[in-house]
Order: C-alpha cells, then structure tokens, then sequence
C-alpha cells in the first residue's frame, strides 16, 4: 500500500467534466498515490461501457467560444436544437488537434495504473441503471465505502 492517497468524488458526466478525475487520478497514480475515485450521480456516466458525453456552452460562462462567440452570440440562441452537437463536435475537434487523449485513453490508462473505480450502488439503483452497461472492474459499493479509502486520504477532491 502507499503512503499517499488521493480520493476523488466525481458527479459530472459532461464531456468537459469528464478529463480532471481521469487526468487526476492517473497523474496521482503514476506520482504513487493510491488512488480511487467515486462515480456518483451523473458521473456515473463516465464509466459506461458506450460514452455519450456530450458539452454545452449554457450555464457555463467559462466555456471559451470561436470567433468570440461569448461575447457576441446571445445565450437563448445556444440552447437551439443542434448547439449542443455542434458544441461538443468543436469540443472533441480542438482536444484532437492538441493532441489531448480522449476520455476513453485516459480512462484505461487509470485502469492499467490501478486506479480503483467504484459506482455508487444507490444511483445505480436511484435511476434503475444495468450494471452491465458500466465498464469491466468498476466495482459497486456507497458511500461508507468511500468514507473507509477517503479517511485516510491526504488528498480529497470533490469534481
């Protein structure tokens, strides 16, 4: 076992929410840490079998835009049918073109490193999801499950 521990919370299961568990968890793991991360709520989506991650602009003023959209384009037209495909296309496109690995790259280098992942039981049955949808080594367990790894955790981080 290591001397260090990094516990990891994740409820987001868009496209952009996706890549810090993923590039925290394997960073930490290479660095030594034993690492876990818990997938609850919505980030249950991110260890499915089939990703469908998808990004919007809407409620996330952040979000850089093309052509300065951000500061121009009005935030009523992004929630129009077809922004969100577009959104998460030009997304998808620009990590390409920097060369950033994609969510299921990162997502297997986190399983190669050893990196524990653990569905929250009680949203998988909350929304009536099939455990076989979700990747081969999640493991199912609640919350004082991860309370047991995330007590000892010199690092605790909420995504």
């Amino acid at each position: 076992m290591s001397d260090k521990r990094l516990a990891i919370i994740a409820t987001k299961g868009t496209l952009d929410w996706a890549y810090p568990p993923f590039i925290l968890s394997s960073t930490a793991a290479a660095l030594g840490y034993e690492t876990e991360i818990f997938f609850t709520f919505y980030g249950l989506q991110l260890v499915k079998k089939n990703l469908d991650l998808k990004v919007t602009s809407l409620g996330n003023p952040g979000m850089p835009m093309p052509m300065a959209m951000d500061k121009w384009f009005p935030t009523l037209l992004q929630a129009l049918p077809g922004m969100e495909a577009m959104m998460t296309m030009m997304m998808k496109q620009k990590m390409a073109k920097k060369g950033v690995a994609s969510i299921e790259e990162l997502r297997d280098l986190c399983r190669e490193a050893d990196v524990k992942m653990v569905a929250c039981q009680m949203t998988v049955d909350l929304f009536d999801m099939n455990p076989d949808d979700f990747i081969d080594g999640l493991e199912f367990g609640g919350a004082a499950s991860f309370f047991e790894f995330a007590g000892d955790a010199d690092i605790c981080l909420y995504i």
